[in-house]
């Protein structure tokens, strides 16, 4: 609840005159002399003089401790009013702003009630509980001040409170899921201690339609095969076996019939004594053409300096080997990541570190729980895994920073409420001792 409000200003201004008013009242009995001729008190609110062995025993210290305890009644009231959510007295937020307000105001009615005095022992356990009490109250109301702009501005997606057990188990089983479908498929083996099946089960028991009939081949096996569950009613019919034949060698043609000896060329062709065709006959007088010989280049002349048979030629003369230019070795390409390779480091990516980071009780001891570190460990996966596994690895990402979330709007859950756990209690302690304090001052004074 926030406290700078309009609704807030009448019980300010409510509680800052009760206070001047019971200030007014002390001081009016118990030390008129120092207050101004102006601002004394009239006879009517002045108490007659009786011995009284302390403030609270006067009559009004009890009328100061009276309403100090029906406030804190009132104030006990406010959980009884949030769980009856039907009771037509006043809405809630009236309720929390006079249970603020109210206690407020019991400040200075419990001073002054005391005396400015703690009494004995009874009287002080009470004092140090009651500033308990208005401390984690004041502690609390500060933090429903600050603590929705906190979350309004580090939480951008704030889930139900209640649901965050349900959204994290969730996020497990996603990641859990995607493990999964990164293992590779453990291969099929046949039940050892199966009975084997009978040759009729082999044959028609759970199988599939044979080859042949793919083929609109029809045969007695492929006819019992097509049809699952039923049996052969008719013997395979073997094919008969195919005897070599005996190679049939023609008959020889006599002489006359047999077709004349060709070459392949026309004259070839034509038979001995039959006239030449036209255009076939022997071409002369056509003189071939000329071939001139190629010229020969002449001997090279031997050097006079030229070296003798049996003497070792000068060295300048030794022809030296062709220096061969130094071949720089090229290291080799690295070979990029694969689908195994990716699927592979994925694999152990979730195993070793999201999965045990996303099923923790506290996340935020982790190394994951922390933005810096888990930003740097995803570019570097991301480096290690080929570019259609990097929607993974944004997916396992996007988990974590949900994670995050979540584990930090506990933690400012906690801090919102985890006040209460010493504000109720003590204030049940202080109530109770409240009234035994008030049923001994009746029954003592």
């Amino acid at each position: 609840m926030r406290i700078v409000n309009r609704a807030h200003l009448p019980w300010f201004i409510f509680v800052i005159a009760a206070t001047f008013f019971a200030v007014w009242l002390y001081a009016g009995n118990f030390s008129p002399q120092s207050l101004p001729s102006a601002l004394r008190l009239p006879d009517a609110l002045v108490q007659k003089p009786a011995e009284f062995r302390n403030v609270g025993g006067t009559p009004l210290g009890l009328i100061f401790g009276t309403i100090a305890l029906a406030i804190f009644i009132f104030a006990a009231l406010l959980g009884v009013r949030k769980k009856i959510v039907l009771w037509r007295i006043g809405t809630v937020q009236r309720w929390l702003r006079a249970h603020i307000w109210m206690t407020l105001l019991t400040v200075p009615l419990v001073i002054l009630h005391s005396g400015f005095r703690l009494g004995g022992p009874m009287t002080t356990l009470i004092v140090v509980l009651y500033i308990i009490v208005m401390v984690s109250g004041i502690y609390g109301l500060i933090l429903q001040h600050y603590m929705p702009a906190i979350m309004m501005e580090r939480l951008p997606a704030e889930s139900v409170y209640e649901q965050v057990p349900h959204i994290r188990a969730q996020i497990v089983a996603a990641a859990t899921k995607m493990r999964d479908s990164l293992k590779p498929a453990p291969p099929t083996k046949p039940d050892a201690g199966a009975p084997a099946p009978s040759p009729a089960e082999v044959v028609t028991a759970g199988s599939t339609p044979m080859a042949s009939t793919a083929a609109d081949l029809s045969t007695p096996t492929a006819r019992a095969k097509s049809v699952v569950g039923s049996t052969i009613t008719a013997e395979t019919i073997a094919a008969p076996e195919k005897k070599p034949e005996e190679e049939k060698v023609p008959p020889p043609r006599p002489p006359e019939l047999m077709p004349p000896e060709t070459m392949g060329t026309p004259t070839a062709r034509v038979p001995e004594g039959a006239p030449v065709p036209a255009g076939t006959e022997k071409i002369t007088g056509v003189a071939p053409p000329a071939v001139e010989p190629k010229s020969i280049a002449p001997p090279t002349p031997i050097a006079a300096s030229a070296v003798a048979p049996g003497e070792k030629p000068p060295a300048a003369a030794i022809p030296q080997p062709i220096a061969k230019p130094a071949v720089t070795a090229i290291p080799a390409k690295p070979v990029g990541a694969t689908d195994a390779d990716s699927e592979a480091a994925l694999l152990d990516f979730l195993d070793r570190q999201i999965i045990p980071y996303l099923s923790a009780r506290r996340g935020d001891r982790m190394r994951l729980g922390k933005p810096r570190f888990s930003e740097d460990t995803f570019r570097f996966v991301k480096l290690r895994v080929t570019e259609g596994y990097r929607d993974r690895v944004e997916e396992m990402q996007a988990w974590c920073d949900e994670r995050r979330m979540l584990d930090l709007q506990i933690k400012l859950h906690h801090w919102l409420h985890a006040w209460l756990f010493v504000h109720a209690p003590v204030s049940f302690l202080l109530l109770m001792l409240v009234f035994w304090h008030a049923f001994v001052t009746l029954f003592n004074y």
